[in-house]
């Protein structure tokens, strides 16, 4: 055992008590040379915080000493949260006070202290630094006579950044630069940094998308080393190629992908057995044969962690003579692939399996339009042209929702909300904003990558083989019990007694299907849930309701998945590994895991900023016009208000001068207080578009009449207002001041005087963290 595993080994024993570092070499019987690698294993332990150092020189595990160590995430608020590395443990609150100095994304020790906050188990204050996270920030610069400042694009950062007159090397007033960080913020000390890049000026064309690719330090091109190895790659497969594998060309097999995409990773094939069973079988680009671990793709590959999809462009994960070319299943030539191919009972139970490298053939090219035409339309022209494929369509649709059926008798958590698309013209301008609806073509795809993710990593669990699993633990109790609050309103509730099912939490989604409340309760319940992630332990998927589940279908643009195929390529046909690869895999996995899914929260992050920034931009054409939308979030500082297209904006309560409104923050509320008008989340309202911001990615919205169209209410009952103002007097929470000193509501703008803290922006900046990761779409579960 190494020095280090023994030390934590020996910590972690339930007898063990803080020791000096001369007690624990006389503990362990360390002496002769093995003393010098003891000494050098508790440094490295103690600067990568798995050991902590007390003010008396004794070391001890953070776990046991009432310390976490793990991931800042920051809300915009100032407040933030740390994600403990231990997975199961809970959160812990940050209040801004208690920061330290700490940033966004920082990994820090925080010592916890007593619960306080509504909807958290417990508090803490950061008390270290580990690693900082932030060294080139991307923010707006403003220059001063002897200094300047720039105020970061990320508002999740906190601080503005001061730069000193010798360091604004060129920059100018309302420019958009990359600062380069050289003091920390601290206790009574600003952060501090130069100019490092001058990106351009506000407003420029591209300038906030530049900005969102530099802040989330995403790659644009790759190295030219890279592009050198990728052109190395031949642009079609051999016969040596075929060495080791089972020859499938012969078999009849699609791919259904978007029109547009061209980085095709599956391809799938469905027969219909005599004794009513199917034989699915999930074909995957076989990426690990041409990016082997530790070469110039891979480091390259492991570094991005994904691909990233932005409004008006793709960075690869890898070069596009892989991704769109040998590695692509394009249609019409051979290509190499790892199968997974499954007998499955006609109620859609894996019967037997088996997972081989193959030769494949691509029989037809299909699209989510020409699938769904064909199977939901019927349409006659489309069904001649694909003759030869109708029937196999059919045998999908019939295997699909005998999956599909099976997942939901167990319990799984299907939230289907649509996916915003923002089509530009050429000079990148939006011109529509699509809002896309899953279909029976989508449905297809998505239920048997579902299966082959779960055959795959079940099989690689059973046999006790290193792998990286996809994660999706139960929610807090916590969570759920402010759920439940909600939930009491409708005649809903899920009982908190023991663990959470997921089958509790999809009955309600059944329940309240079709009813006014649906939306209300699918978005804080989907606010509710944990964010999914990568992990070198199966700890399940919650939301899937699946004991075992793994990304395996979608090497080309995931990183985890290409670990995948390529810890199965190395245990297949035999299922065993040499011990020392096992002790390396051991230590490499759960690093690899960890940083895949901070790419993967980069990349959703960038995603979406250019997403909203384009719905913004889109807006701008629409200033004075009125239109319905549906509350779509309740805060103390206003509404949001969600538009049939999916573009949301804000409803900033100084606007609403009718009233005083109150905030309740466990009835997703605002309540008018001499009125009694009600504004809750799900209510459907008429507004009129006010302004837009695309530098803040910022909308703005007026409730027309002062509010006097609420069109639809799925809130309480006037009877019920009363009795839960009289039972809930201090629940109250507003902003401002009230004539006269009153505290607890907001003030009339026609009075000339109203504040309101709290400044928000559109396109979901409301939302908990968490809820991005919970859209269970076709590939991304």
């Amino acid at each position: 055992m190494a020095m280090k595993e023994q030390i934590l080994e020996f910590m972690n024993h339930a007898a063990y008590k803080p020791l000096l570092a001369e007690d624990l070499v006389e503990q362990l019987g360390c002496s002769g040379a093995v003393i010098d690698d003891f000494w050098q294993a508790l440094e490295e332990l103690e600067q990568d915080a798995q050991v902590i150092k007390t003010r008396f020189d004794k070391y001890g595990v953070p776990a046991r000493m009432n310390l976490m160590v793990g991931r800042l995430e920051m809300t915009r608020k100032g407040a933030g949260f740390v994600i403990s590395e231990i997975p199961g443990n809970p959160d812990a609150h940050i209040a801004h006070h208690a920061l330290n100095g700490a940033m966004n994304n920082d990994r820090v020790v925080a010592r916890i202290e007593s619960s306080k906050a509504i909807g958290r188990a417990q508090e803490g204050e950061i008390i270290r630094i580990v690693k900082r996270a932030n060294h080139a920030i991307v923010g707006t610069f403003q220059a001063q006579k002897h200094y300047g400042f720039v105020t970061p694009d990320d508002k999740r950062i906190g601080y503005d950044i001061f730069i000193p007159k010798a360091d604004f090397n060129g920059a100018e007033s309302d420019q958009k630069v990359v600062v380069t960080m050289t003091k920390w913020p601290g206790k009574g000390r600003n952060a501090e940094g130069m100019i490092s890049e001058i990106l351009g000026f506000t407003g420029d064309t591209g300038i906030e998308i530049l900005s969102a690719i530099k802040n989330h330090n995403l790659p644009v091109d790759f190295p030219a080393e890279v592009k050198a190895a990728a052109d190395a790659v031949p642009d079609a497969i051999t016969e040596q190629d075929f060495a080791g594998r089972r020859d499938l060309r012969e078999r009849m097999m699609v791919t259904i992908d978007g029109e547009d995409a061209k980085d095709l990773d599956d391809a799938v094939s469905v027969e219909k057995l005599a004794d009513g069973c199917y034989q699915l079988g999930v074909h995957i680009a076989d990426v690990s044969y041409y990016v082997t671990e530790d070469s110039i793709l891979d480091r390259e590959a492991l570094e991005r962690g994904t691909s990233v999809y932005l409004v008006d462009r793709v960075l690869p994960m890898l070069p596009r003579r892989l991704s769109n070319g040998i590695c692509s299943l394009n249609a019409g030539v051979d290509r190499l692939a790892m199968t997974c191919e499954m007998k499955l009972s006609p109620d859609g139970q894996v019967l037997s399996y088996e997972i081989f490298p193959s030769v494949i053939h691509v029989t037809r090219r299909l699209t989510y339009t020409i699938v769904r035409k064909i199977l939901a339309e019927q349409d006659e022209a489309l069904s001649q042209e694909y003759a030869d494929l109708v029937s196999h369509l059919h045998d999908m649709e019939r295997l699909c929702k005998i999956l599909r059926g099976r997942r939901m008798r167990r319990g799984a958590i299907d939230f289907d909300f649509p996916e915003i698309k923002v089509k530009l013209d050429e000079a990148g301008h939006p011109v529509e904003i699509v809002k896309r609806v899953r279909t029976i073509a989508e449905s297809v795809v998505e239920e048997f990558m579902l299966v082959a993710n779960e055959t795959v990593a079940e099989h690689m669990e059973r046999n006790k083989l290193p792998f990286i699993y996809r994660v999706h633990e139960e929610p807090e109790q916590d969570k759920i019990a402010k759920l439940n609050v909600l939930l009491h309103n409708f005649g809903q509730t899920i009982a908190t007694a023991g663990d959470v099912k997921p089958l509790q939490l999809q009955q309600v989604l059944t329940k309240i299907a079709g009813q006014p409340e649906e939306r209300i309760i699918s978005t804080v319940m989907l606010r509710s849930l944990k964010q999914a992630r990568y992990e070198a332990e199966n700890l399940g998927h919650f939301g899937l309701a699946a004991k075992y589940y793994t990304h395996f279908t979608s090497p080309i643009r995931r990183y985890p998945d290409l670990i995948v195929h390529r810890l199965l390529r190395e245990t297949l046909p035999t299922n065993k590994i040499s011990k020392a690869r096992r002790e390396q895999l051991d230590e490499l996995l759960p690093d690899w895991a960890h940083h895949c899914s901070l790419k993967e929260r980069a990349a959703a992050d960038a995603e979406r900023e250019t997403v909203d920034l384009k719905k913004v931009e889109y807006m701008a054409q629409f200033v004075g016009e009125e239109f319905k939308g549906i509350i779509s979030g309740v805060t103390a500082f206003g509404l949001f208000v969600e538009l049939e297209t999916g573009i949301e904006g804000l409803v900033h309560v100084s606007s609403m001068d009718d009233d005083y409104y109150q905030y309740y923050e466990e009835r997703y509320m605002l309540l008018g207080e001499r009125t009694r008008k009600q504004y809750r989340l799900g209510d459907e309202v008429e507004i009129k578009l006010l302004k837009v911001n695309p530098q803040e990615r910022s909308i703005d919205f007026v409730l027309t009449s002062s509010g006097e169209h609420v069109l639809k209410k799925v809130g309480l009952s006037a009877g019920d207002v009363r009795k839960f103002i009289h039972n809930n007097k201090s629940a109250g929470k507003g902003h401002g001041e009230k004539p006269g000193g009153g505290k607890g509501a907001a003030r009339r703008k026609s009075t000339g005087t109203g504040k309101s803290k709290g400044k928000a922006k559109s396109a979901g900046k409301h939302s908990s963290n968490n809820s991005a990761a919970h859209k269970f779409s076709r590939k991304d579960s």
